[in-house]
């Protein structure tokens, strides 16, 4: 077994790179949080280089290459012999897009058997695998052949809704929790085509000469009662999301038919009203927090740790934050370079107060500390937040900061340990990666914030995980009497998450955010 193992993955969408050192994992990055653009089909260079810096090696300590699959825009022969010519001392390993995805929910989850579900969609050539989990196999059930894909569709809608297809289902999900689902049955007919479990697209709803609006065809229109080429009225819009949504709910769960314990990978993974309904049904639910594309470099890794190497022991996963951290040192320079003013806070005591007595006087707060989180989700070290308590905090937030929609609403984060008092959460609130009901008691603090009529986005924070993070949550109810504080992402006009001490000013000075914790460094305006 080498010491070092690195994955790559999403090469073709979302590239990203992880290194397992000493069996543990040392650091995972995706490109675009570091170049701060999208290069499709290319190496991941400043990903990687900045992964290996992180872990502390070099480049020819890597004794196995581990690829998730698809890996090239043109023949697949030419970049492995480009990688076997870089990486000419490590062994290569390429692995299946769906199994990468199987690979890093399963063997991360804890569980000892079980259904694990692989679903996007599409990934050499194929939109969902189920596997049967027992031990460290991973064996295929069955497959999805696109363009049978809940993934496709779910793009479709997007497009109809106005949206950017393959960029913005994440507001299709929020927007279904103002909704009803009117045209439930509908959407049943096409996934199903009479089945009543895996899925089968019935294509009659869908026109091909039809090119925009997702492509549905009049058999769509005249059975959801939609008028095509007309706009949609808001009511509408929030109805088709929700029946979408409900539909999507009722297949997965049919798929994975009598599991007790389920693993679920996959860009669709990532809809957290999804994994809140799988919560509800199955016995335990592990979803992988990085569901998409770039969470393939963290399973093509434990694939080969598991399966090429035939490793018995579990890679622990004990943190998202696996990326970067900067030294007081860098940020003084960054902050000195941009000619700005300043104050350090001497003690970890002293940074806290000024954040909540910042807090306290309604300011919105970005706070950049420890290391870049891993995936799309901000978990307490590039997050802006504000308090529950501040009657602007929705209009600041999504209005003057993020400049989003009214019905994408941003998260509460709790301690672990008092979360029960005030939400009904799951155990994969911990990644952000499902919703709560808010306790009757607290809906009205909760009112901003809530989805539909009790939903809310929780992130609970254990001490062990972000200390720091857990030290402000309790340090907000000591001084008020409610250790809730709402977090959104770092991150502005679909920009990635901030990475360095200079995004993070860029990113502070480009908005509507009263106040920057930098490290130690605190800046305001």
């Amino acid at each position: 077994m080498p010491r070092v193992l690195v994955g790559l993955g999403g090469l073709l969408s979302d590239p990203s790179v992880c290194v397992i050192k000493d069996g543990r994992i040392a650091a995972a990055i995706e490109q675009a949080k570091v170049s701060r653009s999208d290069r499709p089909g290319a190496f991941p260079d400043e990903a990687f280089n900045l992964a290996l810096q992180v872990a502390g090696i070099d480049a020819d300590e890597i004794g196995c290459l581990a690829v998730a699959r698809p890996f090239a825009t043109g023949a697949e022969s030419q970049a492995q012999l480009a990688l076997r010519a870089r990486f000419s001392q490590s062994e290569i390993v390429v692995v299946e897009h769906h199994h990468a995805h199987a690979a890093a929910a399963y063997y991360l989850s804890g569980f000892q058997e079980g259904a694990a579900l692989s679903i996007d969609r599409a990934g050499d050539f194929r939109s969902a695998v189920l596997f049967r989990a027992q031990g460290n196999e991973l064996t295929p059930v069955r497959e999805l052949y696109f363009p049978d894909s809940l993934g496709d569709l779910y793009n479709r809608v997007t497009d109809l809704l106005g949206f950017e297809p393959r960029a913005d289902e994440h507001k299709v999900q929020w927007l279904s929790a103002s909704g009803e689902p009117a045209c439930l049955e509908a959407f049943r007919k096409i996934l199903h085509r009479a089945q009543p479990a895996w899925p089968k697209m019935d294509r009659s709803y869908f026109d091909a000469d039809h090119l925009t609006q997702g492509g549905f065809s009049a058999r769509f229109y005249e059975e959801t009662g939609l008028r095509s080429k007309e706009p949609l009225t808001p009511k509408e819009k929030a109805d088709l999301a929700s029946s979408l949504q409900a539909a999507i709910e009722e297949t997965v769960i049919a798929t994975l038919a009598s599991a007790e314990s389920v693993s679920i990978g996959g860009g669709l993974a990532l809809n957290a009203l999804l994994i809140r309904a799988l919560e509800q049904r199955f016995t335990k639910v592990f979803v992988q927090p990085v569901a998409g594309n770039a969470g393939t470099s963290l399973g093509a890794v434990l694939y080969a740790w598991h399966n090429f190497y035939r490793e018995k022991a579990r890679v622990p996963f004990e943190t998202l934050c696996l990326g970067p951290a900067y030294s007081a040192e860098e940020i003084k320079k960054v902050v000195e370079n941009c000619k700005l003013r300043f104050r350090f806070l001497l003690t970890e005591g002293e940074l806290i107060d000024q954040a909540i007595r910042a807090l306290n006087d309604n300011k919105i707060v970005a706070w950049m500390q420890g290391r870049m989180e891993f995936g799309p989700r901000a978990l307490g070290n590039r997050s802006i937040l504000a308090s529950p308590l501040n009657p602007f905090s929705t209009e600041n937030l999504n209005v003057y900061i993020k400049h989003r929609e009214s019905f994408r609403k941003f998260a509460a984060s709790v301690p672990e340990e008092v979360a029960s008092e005030y939400f009904e959460a799951g155990p994969s609130a911990r990644y952000l990666a499902t919703v709560a009901r808010v306790k009757p008691a607290h809906r009205e603090t909760f009112s901003a914030a809530l989805l539909g009529r009790d939903l809310i986005r929780v992130h609970t924070v254990r001490q062990e995980a972000n200390p720091l993070y857990h030290s402000l949550l309790t340090a907000a109810g000591a001084s008020t009497g409610l250790p809730v504080l709402y977090n959104t992402s770092f991150n502005l006009f679909g920009d990635p998450l901030v990475c360095t001490p200079r995004d993070a000013v860029r990113s502070f000075y480009s908005s509507g955010i009263d106040a920057l914790f930098a490290g130690s460094f605190y800046l305001e305006k």
